[in-house]
């Protein structure tokens, strides 16, 4: 698809901002499935409940603006996408976003509302071990971003 040179450039910018919305959620999730889901279980039973209220508070002001933004952009870029990039990446891309936000909001969210209620370690490693979908998503995601972004380095009209 051959787009006008100002169209171009917008589905350019649009790019980079789903590639920078979805870099932090890489990072932040690789941080979250390593590092803070495993160090719950020294949180103890009775402290689970607030800590987990905290947690929610927290991580909603810092994920929901980056998640939301990816997924704008995600889905804006199967209406205008860069003419280097293949319509197959952006599909992906956004297939990718759908299942990460059906994840979170189908299984990690309950999960840790359960744990609100009921401080269970069985519960926590189900927490961890079900994050590794959004961790796998997230990083397919990170990876096909890259490759689109590289297609527009690598295109001959880009590389003057």
């Amino acid at each position: 698809m051959l787009l006008a040179p100002h169209a171009e450039r917008r589905a350019t910018l649009l790019l980079l901002a789903n590639l920078c919305a979805t870099g932090m959620l890489v990072g932040l999730i690789w941080t979250i499935q390593l590092v803070h889901y495993p160090l719950l279980h020294a949180v103890g039973s009775a402290s689970l409940p607030g800590y987990l209220a905290e947690h929610a508070t927290r991580m909603t002001i810092l994920v929901a603006p980056w998640m939301v933004g990816e997924l704008v952009t995600a889905g804006l870029l199967l209406r205008w996408r860069p003419s280097a990039v293949s319509s197959w990446m952006v599909v992906a891309g956004f297939a990718c976003c759908v299942g990460i936000w059906a994840s979170t909001f189908l299984v990690q969210v309950p999960l840790h509302n359960q744990l609100a209620e009921t401080p269970d370690p069985v519960l926590l490693d189900r927490l961890t071990l079900t994050n590794w979908l959004r961790t796998v998503g997230w990083t397919a995601r990170g990876t096909l971003c890259l490759m689109m972004a590289w297609r527009l380095v690598a295109t001959p009209e880009n590389a003057r």
